[in-house]
Formats: structure tokens, C-alpha cells, sequence
């Protein structure tokens, strides 16, 4: 009993503290519970494409580590049974996609558990669910959001070189490595400290250790960056081991397609499609492009809808042309005279050699 009411009083204290901090002095801060406030596809939704994704956005922004398989569920309605799938978190929205496309004409239960808690370390106060159900019909590929990563023409962790002349249109980024990794550009800094311009560079070079608010602007895109790699991989396959690794002379509809190899397009290919079109390609190792190669865009297709997710090197041969942006784990680079309309979002490196690297408008 003693034991018993000393923590009595000991929690009554606290409580008290608690109401007098929060009625005395003007900064004191109360940390709200979060919500979820709105969802995809919405409850009671039905003709749900089977390749759909589920996500929710939370009023709050969340503590990412929490928001994972075990806090963001999907489960047939009926059976109970657990669907397979990869969850991702960014910009205050969860989002789960299943590893396969869901079954046909059948109901699907979504919920958010409380152990999901913002960055203040508070939960939800309940379970969050919702409730649709598929049709028979595969919907258009979603896009892959970029963040701010998107705004960079080349981005890299780790070294950025170029072998002149190269002619880049659009900004450069390195982070967390700083401005002196970023070699054969001849970088001048700006009277504010926070980039760099180069004749090689239409744009602006930017790195981890200008002014503020450089390094934290850079450290949101290189983490949305990876985000992206993520969610680019995370999606279900249309099409899987195409070619046996080898597409070259293909023309290929708009859809996710997937290697368990590496993939080499020694002669040209195109991809034919409208401009809301969307073309994945997820590579399990290194993406090749032989020289002289021409990736073609055919149909009113844009390259800012064509993701190149690849686990490997990506090595782009001498005088190519390639479409689209190239999101690496490891290392990128252009070969002598080689060209990109896109991206080069790199997690290592990127090295280019008198190349012609341009950000896609849209």
C-alpha cells in the first residue's frame, strides 16, 4: 500500500505540474495527436484499379521510423489475410504498395494502427480504417514523386566531375560531400556563399558546406531522392524480365517493368505513349546503354515520366541519347559526347565526359 501511494502521489504531482504549465505563461507548447484526414482510394470506394496503391495523410508530420508494415496494414476484408507490400513515408502521407497487383472484383480493408506517431512521439488515439474494393481494370501508372530533387538537374552524395567542355541545363546539388568534390567545372562562388556558377553549368551548383539555407534544402532532396528510389521500386510489375535483359529494337507501352539482372540496350528503343503517360523500368543491377543508342520518345511521351530505377551502375555509352530521370543507388556516367534529356540523381557519384545533360521543363 505504501509502495502504491507514493506513486499515486508522485503521478498526481506530475499532473498538477502539467496543469499549471499549461495555465501559466504564454510558450508553453501543447503537442496535438495526429489524424488521418484523408485517404486513397477513399472508404467504400469500388472499381478500384488492381493496380492501385493505398495511402493516408496525417494531419501531423510523422516520426518516419514508425511508419512501416506493422503500423500500415492492407488485408482482404473477408479472409483477414495480410497483403505483401512496401510502405513509404514522405510529406506527411504514408503510402503502401502491394508487391503484386490485388486481386479482382474483391473487397480490401486499409488501416493505420496508433503505433504510427508523429515527431513529437504521440500515436493516433485509434485505429484508422477504410474499406474499397477492386474492379477488373489496371489503372494508368502513377507518376514517381521527385520532391525537391526534381529541381536538380544532376544531384549526387558523394562527387560530381566532368571531363570538358560539358554543358549542363539546370541546377547541380552534392550532399552531404562538400563544393570541393565537385571537380572540372571551375566553380566560382557567389557573393552569397550559398552556390556556385560555372561555364559548363546553365543553372546553379550548390553544396553541403555554402550558407544556409543550401546544406538543409540539399539535405531534403537527397532524402527525397531516396524517397523516390523507394517508391520507384516499390511498385508492382506489369511486365517482368523483358528480353531476358536485352531490349534493344523494342517499342514499349507505358507500364512498371522489372529485371532481377542487370539491363542493356545495345540498339535503339522507344517508348510510345500520350504526355500523361508513365514508363518505370526497376533494375536490379547495372543499366548499360550502349554507344550511339537513342532512347526514343514517340506519341507525345515526356521524359519527366520516365523513371530509370536501377540498384546498380548505369554506364550511358559514348554519343548516346537517353530519355528520362536515371535514379541510382550507386554511381552514373555519360560517356564522351553522350546526352540525357532528364535527370541524373545519383546515391554515389556522378562522372560526364563533354556530355549534354538537360532538365525536362515539365
Amino acid at each position: 500500500m505504501k509502495g502504491t501511494s507514493i506513486l499515486f502521489e508522485a503521478g498526481a504531482a506530475i499532473l498538477l505540474f502539467a496543469l499549471a504549465s499549461g495555465c501559466s505563461g504564454n510558450d508553453a507548447v501543447v503537442a496535438s495527436i495526429p489524424t488521418v484526414v484523408s485517404t486513397v482510394p477513399a472508404d467504400q470506394s469500388t472499381d478500384v484499379p488492381i493496380n492501385a496503391g493505398v495511402s493516408a495523410v496525417f494531419s501531423e508530420r510523422m516520426n518516419q521510423a514508425s511508419v512501416n508494415t506493422t503500423t500500415v496494414t492492407l488485408v482482404v476484408a473477408d479472409t483477414g489475410a495480410a497483403v505483401a507490400g512496401t510502405v513509404l513515408y514522405t510529406n506527411f502521407t504514408a503510402a503502401f504498395w502491394p508487391t503484386a497487383r490485388l486481386d479482382s472484383n474483391t473487397a480490401y480493408t486499409a488501416m493505420v494502427h496508433t503505433g504510427a506517431e508523429s515527431t513529437a512521439g504521440i500515436g493516433l488515439m485509434a485505429n484508422r480504417s477504410w474499406q474499397f474494393t477492386t474492379g477488373i481494370v489496371v489503372g494508368p501508372v502513377n507518376s514517381v514523386d521527385l520532391g525537391m530533387s526534381g529541381n536538380f538537374a544532376v544531384l549526387a552524395k558523394a562527387a560530381i566531375s566532368t571531363v570538358p567542355t560539358s554543358a549542363i541545363t539546370g541546377d547541380l546539388g552534392i550532399s552531404p560531400a562538400a563544393a570541393s568534390f565537385v571537380t572540372g567545372f571551375g566553380l566560382t562562388l557567389d557573393a552569397s556563399n550559398q552556390f556556385s556558377t560555372s561555364p559548363q553549368v546553365i543553372g546553379r551548383v550548390f553544396a553541403a558546406d555554402y550558407a544556409p539555407p543550401t546544406p538543409a534544402d540539399l539535405t531534403t532532396a537527397v532524402l527525397d531522392m531516396q524517397a523516390a528510389f523507394a517508391d520507384a521500386a516499390a511498385r508492382a510489375p506489369d511486365v517482368t524480365e523483358l528480353g531476358a535483359g536485352s531490349i534493344g529494337g523494342l517499342d514499349l507501352a507505358p507500364g512498371v517493368y522489372k529485371w532481377g539482372t542487370g539491363l542493356l540496350i545495345p540498339t535503339d528503343v522507344t517508348l510510345t505513349g500520350s504526355g500523361t503517360d508513365v514508363w518505370i523500368f526497376q533494375i536490379a543491377q547495372d543499366l548499360v546503354v550502349s554507344s550511339a543508342v537513342t532512347v526514343i520518345l514517340a506519341g507525345g511521351a515526356v521524359a519527366s515520366n520516365v523513371f530509370w530505377q536501377v540498384s546498380g551502375l548505369v554506364d550511358l555509352g559514348t554519343t548516346s541519347s537517353f530519355e528520362g530521370s536515371v535514379l541510382c543507388a550507386t554511381a552514373i556516367t555519360m560517356r564522351t559526347g553522350s546526352s540525357i534529356h532528364g535527370r541524373l540523381l545519383a546515391q554515389t557519384a556522378v562522372s560526364v565526359d563533354a556530355a549534354t545533360i538537360t532538365k525536362p521543363v515539365q
